[in-house]
Order: C-alpha cells, then sequence, then structure tokens
C-alpha cells in the first residue's frame, strides 16, 4: 500500500509498522481481544502472508548464522540481507494493491522485485570481483543495473514513508549531480552520473553501505527482539504493569502511555511508527477515561518521542552513535546517556499528570482485562521476559562483548524461555504440554514475521539514506555548512548551536529515529566539535535529541500526525498539546553543549549536581507552562513567564551561580503564587496522594 504524504493521516503506521496494533483491540474500546498466534488470512492475501512467513525464516537463520560465525565481509552479507528485506517487504505490499485493483502499482512492485533480485544475486555472487578488485570502475551493464536499483530505491522509500521523505532522497541526488549550478559556500564542482551511480549502487558503499551493514549485523537482532517480544505477548503484560499504576495515581491512565510507550518505543527504532503501534490502544484508553482527544494525541506523541533516548537501545540510535564516534564503545554510549534520560522522563511524567489529572474522571480504568494473572502466572511471565533483558545487560554491560553477540544471546535467550516457559507452566498447571507447544512454535514463527514488518521499513530508510549522505560527502557539504555555520553565527556559540538545532529539526523531517540521527550527525556535529570545541559525545547527543524532534514539530510533526489520527484530534491542537508536555526536550541539547559533564558517561559529584539542577529547572518549565494558575491574566503570564525563563536559565547557562540564582528566583516565585493564588498549588500533588489513600483504604 503507498503513502502519498505523512502528515494528517494513519497510513504511515500502517506502512511502517504492519497490519494490526501491538496489542489486538478491534472494536477500539481499550478492551484487548484474544486473538491465536500465527492468524493468517483466507485467499490471495493468506498465500501472500504464507509466503512472509517461509521468506523470513531463512532471513533470520542467516542473520543467526553472519552473527555467530562472521564467516563473511560484513559488506558481502549487507548486500544479501538487504536484498532479503526488500523483497519480503515486497511481498508484504503486494496483496493491497492485488485487492484494490491497482495493477500499475503492483506491476512496479513486480519489476522492483527482478530488479532487487538481479542486482542481490549479481553482486553477492561477484562481489570480490566487482566491488573489491575493480574498484572505483564500472562496466556499462552495471551501471544499466545501478540505475535501475537507484528508482527501485526511490519507488520503496516513497511507499514505506511518503513524499517527505522521498523529496529529501531525490533532493540529495540532483545536489550531487548539480552542485556546478549552486552559488556560494553549498557549491561544488558536481558529480558525474557514472559516478553518482556507482557510489549509489556498485560500489559496496552508497545503498550498501555502513548503515546497511549496521543493521545487518546489529540492529536487525534487536528489532527481531522487538518482533519476539510482540509475539509472545509482552506488550499486554507491559500494559497490565502500567495500568497497576492507575490505582496509586490520579493520572495512571495518561501513565499507562508514557510507561508502555516509553518502553516499546525504545526498542522500535521509530517514534512514528510507535506512536500507531502503543497509541492504538493507550489513545482509547486515554479518551475512554475523559482525556480529551487533543490531550491523549500529545501524552502518546511525548511518550513515543521519549521512547527513543532510553538506554539501552535508545531506538537503535545507540548502535549508529557508538560506529560513528571513535574511541567509546557502545556501553559508554548508553552510560552517558542515563543522566538525560532520567531528567526527561521524569519532567514527562510530571507534565503527563499536570495536563491528564484534571481531565480523567474513570481512573479504576474497569473492564481493561477480564481476567488477573496468579502469582505463578506474574512470576514466570517476569522469567520469560525478564531474563532475555538480564542477558542483553550482562553481556554487555559486564563482560562487555559486542553488540553483534549480544544481540545474538539476547534474541536466542527470548526464544529459548519464550518457548519454554509456556510449556512449564502447562506442566505445573497439568495442562496440554503437547498444545502449549504448538501454540509457542507458532508464537516464534509469528515472532519471524514481526521481525520482517518492524525491520523492513527501517532497512530501506537507512539504505536511501545512507545512498544521499555519501553523495553528499563525496561533494564535501559538511565542510560548507560547517563555514555557513560559522558565518551566520559569526563565531558566537549560542547562535550557532540555535542555528544547528533548526537543522536538525528541518533534516529529521519524516524520518525515523536511526535515519534522523546518522544524516545530522554526519552533517552538523563535525561543526559543533571542530569549530567551537564542544565535547563529541555532547554533540552527538545535541543532535541526537535534537533530530528526534522533528516528530513533534509542526508543520509536518509525524509522529503528532499519527496520534492525530488514531485520537480523532485536531492536528495543531494536538501539536500545542505535545509541545506544552515535552517542553524540557527543546531545551535540555542545549545544556548538553554548556554542561557536557552531562552526557561525560561518568557518575562524578560535578555530573550529578548538573543533573539535579537540570532535572530541578526541567520541572520548573513544565510548571510555568502547564499549571493551571487561577490569577488574573497579568498576573498568570507574568508567573508563566518568571518560572520558564528561570527554568531555562537554570538548564542551560554555563556558570552555576548564574543557576543557583535562577532556582532561587523560580522558588521566590513559588512563594508568591502561594501566597496570593488559591487552591493551594500543591492540590494537585495532595489529590494524588488522597486518591492513593482512599484506594487503598476501600481494598
Amino acid at each position: 500500500m503507498g503513502t502519498n504524504d505523512d502528515t494528517n493521516s494513519t497510513d504511515e503506521t500502517t506502512a511502517t509498522e504492519g497490519d494490526e496494533p501491538a496489542v489486538p483491540d478491534s472494536n477500539g474500546d481499550g478492551v484487548l481481544d484474544d486473538e491465536p498466534p500465527l492468524s493468517i488470512s483466507d485467499g490471495l492475501r493468506g498465500r501472500f502472508e504464507t509466503a512472509v512467513i517461509l521468506g523470513s525464516i531463512p532471513l533470520w537463520l542467516i542473520v543467526f548464522w553472519y552473527s555467530y560465525t562472521q564467516m563473511m565481509p560484513r559488506a558481502r552479507y549487507g548486500t544479501l540481507f538487504l536484498g532479503g528485506v526488500l523483497l519480503l517487504y515486497i511481498l508484504l505490499e503486494l496483496p493491497d494493491d492485488l485487492e484494490d485493483g491497482n495493477r500499475l502499482e503492483a506491476g512496479m512492485l513486480v519489476v522492483s522485485a527482478g530488479v532487487i533480485l538481479a542486482a542481490t544475486v549479481y553482486l553477492f555472487t561477484y562481489y570480490q570481483w566487482a566491488i573489491i578488485d575493480r574498484a572505483g570502475h564500472a562496466y556499462g551493464y552495471e551501471i544499466g543495473l545501478a540505475l535501475a536499483f537507484v528508482f527501485v530505491m526511490i519507488y520503496l522509500t516513497w511507499r514505506s514513508f511518503g513524499m517527505t521523505f522521498l523529496v529529501v532522497v531525490i533532493a540529495g541526488i540532483l545536489y550531487g549531480l548539480g552542485g556546478s549550478y549552486i552559488p556560494g559556500t553549498l557549491g561544488h564542482g558536481g558529480l558525474s552520473p557514472e559516478r553518482t551511480l556507482r557510489i549509489l549502487a556498485v560500489s559496496g558503499d552508497g545503498f550498501y553501505g555502513f548503515l546497511t551493514q549496521l543493521v545487518a549485523a546489529w540492529i536487525a537482532l534487536f528489532l527481531l527482539y522487538a518482533g519476539l517480544l510482540k509475539a509472545y505477548g509482552a506488550f499486554d503484560l507491559i500494559l497490565r504493569m502500567a495500568v497497576r499504576s492507575a490505582k496509586y495515581v490520579d493520572s495512571g491512565i495518561a501513565q499507562t502511555a508514557v510507561l508502555a510507550s516509553a518502553v516499546i518505543g525504545s526498542v522500535n527504532g521509530s517514534q512514528t511508527a510507535n506512536a500507531g503501534m502503543t497509541g492504538s490502544f493507550t489513545i482509547p484508553l486515554m479518551k475512554k477515561s475523559g482525556v480529551k482527544p487533543a490531550t491523549a494525541g500529545g501524552i502518546e506523541s511525548v511518550a513515543s518521542t521519549a521512547g527513543q533516548v532510553l538506554p539501552p537501545v535508545m531506538g537503535a540510535g545507540a548502535f549508529i552513535m557508538a560506529s560513528l564516534i571513535s574511541g567509546i564503545t557502545y556501553v559508554d554510549v548508553i552510560i552517558a546517556g542515563l543522566i538525560p534520560a532520567f531528567i526527561l522522563v521524569v519532567s514527562i511524567v510530571v507534565a503527563v499528570h499536570y495536563a491528564a489529572a484534571p481531565q480523567i474522571d474513570d481512573p479504576e480504568m474497569g473492564g481493561m482485562f477480564d481476567d488477573k494473572l496468579e502469582t505463578q502466572q506474574l512470576v514466570l511471565e517476569g522469567i520469560k521476559y525478564g531474563v532475555p533483558l538480564l542477558v542483553l545487560v550482562y553481556l554487555l554491560g559486564y563482560l562487555q562483548t559486542t553488540v553483534m553477540t549480544a544481540a545474538f544471546w539476547t534474541a536466542i535467550s527470548m526464544m529459548v524461555f519464550g518457548i519454554t516457559i509456556p510449556i512449564v507452566e502447562a506442566l505445573l498447571d497439568g495442562g496440554d504440554v503437547g498444545g502449549a507447544a504448538v501454540y509457542t512454535g507458532k508464537q516464534t514463527i509469528e515472532g519471524f514475521r514481526q521481525g520482517v514488518i518492524v525491520v523492513a521499513p527501517i532497512t530501506i530508510i537507512l539504505a536511501a539514506i545512507n545512498g544521499v549522505v555519501d553523495l553528499l560527502m563525496a561533494t564535501g557539504v559538511p565542510t560548507a555548512i560547517s563555514l555557513t555555520l560559522m558565518d551566520l553565527s559569526g563565531g558566537v556559540m549560542l547562535i550557532a548551536v540555535i542555528l544547528a538545532m533548526i537543522i536538525c529539526i528541518i533534516l529529521g523531517l519524516g524520518m525515523p529515529t536511526t535515519a534522523a540521527y546518522t544524516v545530522v550527525a554526519l552533517l552538523v556535529a563535525p561543526t559543533l566539535i571542530n569549530q567551537f570545541f564542544v565535547p563529541e559525545l555532547a554533540s552527538h547527543y545535541f543532535v541526537f535529541y535534537a533530530a528526534i524532534l522533528a516528530g513533534l514539530t509542526p508543520p509536518i510533526a509525524t509522529c503528532v500526525a499519527v496520534a492525530t489520527g488514531i485520537a480523532g484530534s485536531d492536528f495543531w491542537r494536538t501539536c500545542y498539546e505535545a509541545i506544552k508536555i515535552s517542553a524540557p526536550l527543546f531545551i535540555l541539547p542545549f545544556a548538553f553543549v554548556y554542561h557536557p559533564e552531562l552526557v561525560g558517561g561518568e557518575f562524578t559529584s560535578e555530573a550529578l549536581i548538573a543533573g539535579g539542577i537540570a532535572l530541578l529547572a526541567a520541572i520548573i518549565i513544565i510548571h510555568g507552562i502547564n499549571y493551571r494558575f487561577t490569577f488574573g491574566r497579568t498576573q498568570t503570564y507574568g508567573l508563566r513567564v518568571g518560572f520558564i525563563v528561570s527554568g531555562i536559565v537554570a538548564m542551560v547557562y554555563w556558570e552555576q551561580l548564574i543557576q543557583l540564582a535562577a532556582l532561587g528566583l523560580a522558588v521566590s516565585l513559588y512563594v508568591v503564587q502561594v501566597a496570593i493564588g488559591k487552591p493551594d498549588p500543591l492540590a494537585l500533588v495532595r489529590g494524588a496522594v488522597s486518591g492513593f489513600n482512599g484506594r487503598r483504604g476501600q481494598r
């Protein structure tokens, strides 16, 4: 199914995540359906679904084999992986066009499959001769194959991510070809059509470059892990755990969205896709409890975005960051991200409480689950999902193995426990062991299929980005951007980082986390490092956080657009709610520049103090924006501006004395608010506590 735009519709979610929500909810009432694993449709669609399943099994076996043996050059393995994923993606897409009678689109997919198959077989078979021995040279028929493959990648990119990103890809190619016609700093000598095609498709770089190889070697197994989690029912358990929080906090239903979306989004790789996946059940839940549609959509958008920065996966961005920065390991990256992630999550939880608690009129969420898990079930479920996560943390954090090794054993352990735990449960309960074995086998195969559904769009977008980035690197555009930033900023860091954030947001429009970060890491981060001497980790975290803001920033705001479609709300109103909740996220990246110890990867006293100040500043900003003052307009605006400005200064200013003074100003404003305001500004907190005490007394 093609997508022609990616703004105010849910089409992108479908294209990027698959055909059903993470937890089945057929009627949208927030009550989960009981859907068997490996449910295959009838007729034509069923045959294609069967083909995808049959194709996904050898694909993942090859991925496992390479991860375990590495008995092949990574670039050659990358060509095989990309070809296999693209063919499976076409099998996923064909049924829609055939059922809709869209012969043109179906024909283009069939032709694309032929081109992909030819390119994959040729480059994989003759890898040494065509790419290594004749580096920099290509025969005429290879250029023809490259041209066809470029058109296929452009077409599949459009189908996956719509017109916005299509423009980015085509603009990158045209910039490489027509650089001699561009005046000023951004102009260059221009690349010949033959060299452009060679870079993109027949050199081992371009579409087959390091990002594609990174997906094939590292990211794919983590996305398979996400697919297995979904197939084995982890999302159901996460939702149950999140729902329990509603019993203790008035905003618990909304916090359900924050918890579920953040946890699932951390391994998803796309905030937009995650908004569609988790939003399909969290948004109806919030609306059912009384939360306004725009608020529900805004909460889900921000929660999905927050998941992209949560260690240990960080939406797969952590792997790319570790590969781009020399001299640091993956473990260094995730440790560096702990303090800012904590600041962000706490501030979002506070903001969501401010936004949702006054609206919720059904805090008990009655009817969400018809059954309750017994203690034995909870323990076994905890083992099933907890042990693979512990394996990941142990291998990466303690043994410090390679990411590939850790991903391999994490996925293997997930399959082992996903298959055996239900069998153990059947043995303990005296149930049908054979039936349990068959059921979990089907779940595992469904996990393979879900892994393909998740990995396909990420692979396509990163392959396309890799091609564009390699062309831009060949033109020397990073140097041009660096000179332009220096010229526009006049050498003033504050102006430069503001311009850098704007560029990051623009470059990140319509992209998943990994693609957006890669572009800005290669084009913007070097300027901060080389021209303004910002430490590498701080620079990369700055552009990483800034790039994901594109999903929340209008007029594109793809993450908000998907949530809007699910919530049935107004797009601009939902953007407004999302920005109110996520306001500290727009300020926090500047703190990385002026206080690099926040992302230094060490928990020194300096880092902890800076983190504590930043956290208080974030809460102050949230309070200024989201608290419902009851004063006159003049006093309200004055207090809002005072809280917001003092919070920004406390978070960003480079001298700690000024930061502390700003915190003192915020405390003074709070005292004024308490003195002249009614109701008491602690009313929300006391309401939450009294609600908890009341429900505890009822139990």
